[in-house]
């Protein structure tokens, strides 16, 4: 009976390890013939100043730190190319503070469409047109002057590095994994 019992329990261990988890951003999901990745500026669909620029250079720093392969702004001569947009950044107070009126968090939103393509196949390894992030920010509310474009700029950046890094994670972990 223990024998029975301990070769069951041994085969369900074996089952387990063969069921399909792994670490995220370590899958080879991709084709084994994609070394170098083309990077190229989004495309900014929208009206901020210079959010397509965060974004690539986020998605740049997450391949390169995350992946062992190797990424250029040019597609010429790549293995595959990583395009995308952004179709749409939105801030919408979140929190207000009762006393005075003033937002006091902001909700983020960004929206991309994305793809990555083979180059020499022109496969589609990934595409959505429906990328979407939210991130939250406070706003200073100890400040001589609220109507300041200079507080608002000190705390739009941080928040769009917020963003840009969750971006660059998640888009990464997709193309790697081909969710």
């Amino acid at each position: 009976m223990r024998r029975r019992i301990a070769t069951a329990l041994m085969g369900a261990a074996l089952w387990g390890v063969g069921c399909g988890y792994h670490v995220a951003g370590r899958s080879d999901a991709l084709p084994k013939s994609i070394h170098v990745i083309a990077v190229p500026t989004l495309e900014n669909k929208t009206t901020s100043y210079r959010i397509e620029q965060r974004l690539t250079s986020a998605t740049v720093h997450e391949f390169l730190a995350k992946t062992s392969y190797r990424v250029v702004p040019d597609p010429a001569s790549v293995d595959a190319v990583l395009r995308g947009k952004v179709l749409s950044l939105e801030a919408v107070p979140l929190l207000f503070d009762t006393a005075t009126g003033r937002a006091t968090t902001m909700l983020v939103m960004l929206k991309c469409e994305i793809t990555f393509e083979e180059r020499e196949t022109g496969k589609i390894l990934y595409h959505t047109d429906n990328f979407v992030f939210r991130n939250q920010y406070e706003i200073s509310t100890n400040v001589t002057n609220p109507n300041s474009v200079k507080n608002f700029f000190e705390e739009q950046d941080p928040a769009l590095d917020r963003i840009a890094q969750d971006f660059a994670a998640r888009l990464v972990a997709a193309v790697v994994e081909n969710y």
